[in-house]
Order: structure tokens, then C-alpha cells, then sequence
């Protein structure tokens, strides 16, 4: 017999919360690119930590990585992955710039998409805070580019000591009816995840 996760057997209300943090970083995030780009929930899935480039369907491309950490007792990551293009497109739309072709990222551009991640963090956060009744504040993002699978290894690193799991909210960005090759992915640690479980069941 197949074991079913904690996850797929709350799956209902888990995609219930999430997207009501998606909500709000749509919101945040259209009025960021003057309603040129929103994002929408199409799914909560729990994989281990080995599982997440297959799962996400990242190969050796070039991604860069926009990488907060989450600060306080609970802690975790949130992380927002870009490939090459897509994420040269946005810094360049929010600079008011032409798509930059120097192979190193400018200052301007790293701190264009890392404002970027703030604000996404930023609303994923305190919708989360507001439901487990904990707050979760992000860190400073940093900045990554690698390839491939090694980046989100690098990013996920330091959790794998405290969590095997991560949870990725698929999620569907589109810039004006167009869907970019954008990813964003959540590594709480055992006990933000069980915080976020007894949420769930709680409101069931």
C-alpha cells in the first residue's frame, strides 16, 4: 500500500493557505511592475530535499536565485529561481533599461531583482505569520547564478540538517497573459512545517 504524506492527506486546506499568500504576493507584486506581472497558485506538493530538481524540472541551464532566510525560533528559506532570460527581462522592465548582455549582472540588476524577492517574501510571510500565529521574518535576499541542480543544492544546503522536506508551491507567473519561467519553492525546518501541519489541522 502507497504511504500518503501529511501533506497529501491535508492537501485541501495546505493549497487553501498558500494561496491566500499568493494572493497577496500577486497583489504586491502587480502593483511592483505596474500590473505587468502576477502570479497564481496551481499546487502544494511536499518532495525531499533530492527530489526537488526533478520535481521542478530544472536541468543544467543557467538560473539565477533570488534566497531569503527566515529569521527567529522557526526559521527556513524561501527561495525564487529565474532562468537566464526571464530574469535579465525583469530587472531590465523594472530599471526602465534594454536587456543587459554583459555576462556579470550589474548592481542595479541584482538589487532590482532582489527588491523583487522582498516583496514576495514579504506578502508569502506575513500571510503565513498571520495563520500559525508565529512570526516569520525574512532575511536580507542574497543573490545566486549557477547551474542547475549544484544552485539549489547550495541553497538548500544548510536545511538539509534540520529538514528533509521541502514544500513547492507551483506557481504560475505570467507577464501580461504570457507565462514566464519563473519557480518559487519554501524549506521550512521540521518545526515551522509542523507548525504550518497543526495549522491545517486545526481548521479542519
Amino acid at each position: 500500500m502507497k504511504e500518503v504524506s501529511v501533506i497529501d492527506i491535508q492537501k485541501p486546506s495546505m493549497d487553501q493557505l498558500f494561496s491566500a499568500a499568493t494572493e497577496d504576493a500577486s497583489k504586491a507584486m502587480c502593483r511592483w511592475t505596474n500590473g505587468k506581472i502576477t502570479l497564481s497558485l496551481e499546487e502544494v506538493v511536499e518532495v525531499t530535499l533530492e527530489e526537488v530538481s526533478q520535481e521542478m524540472e530544472i536541468g543544467e541551464e543557467l538560473l539565477t536565485m533570488v534566497v531569503h532566510c527566515l529569521e527567529g525560533e522557526l526559521g527556513g528559506q524561501l527561495i525564487l529561481t529565474f532562468d537566464e532570460q526571464n530574469g535579465r527581462q525583469l530587472a531590465a522592465s523594472l530599471l526602465g533599461r534594454e536587456v543587459g548582455t554583459d555576462s556579470e549582472w550589474s548592481a542595479l540588476e541584482q538589487s532590482a531583482l532582489c527588491e523583487t524577492g522582498n516583496i514576495l517574501s514579504g506578502a508569502y510571510m506575513k500571510v503565513l505569520t498571520e495563520a500559525i500565529d508565529a512570526k516569520l521574518v525574512p532575511s536580507a535576499p542574497y543573490f545566486m547564478q549557477d547551474y542547475g541542480a549544484s544552485i539549489l543544492h547550495q541553497a538548500v544546503a544548510a536545511q538539509a540538517m534540520f529538514s528533509d522536506r521541502v514544500l513547492i508551491c507551483r506557481t504560475n507567473f505570467q507577464r501580461e497573459g504570457e507565462s514566464l519561467k519563473w519557480n518559487v519553492f519554501f524549506v521550512p525546518t521540521e518545526d515551522l512545517l509542523e507548525k504550518i501541519e497543526h495549522t491545517v489541522n486545526a481548521s479542519e
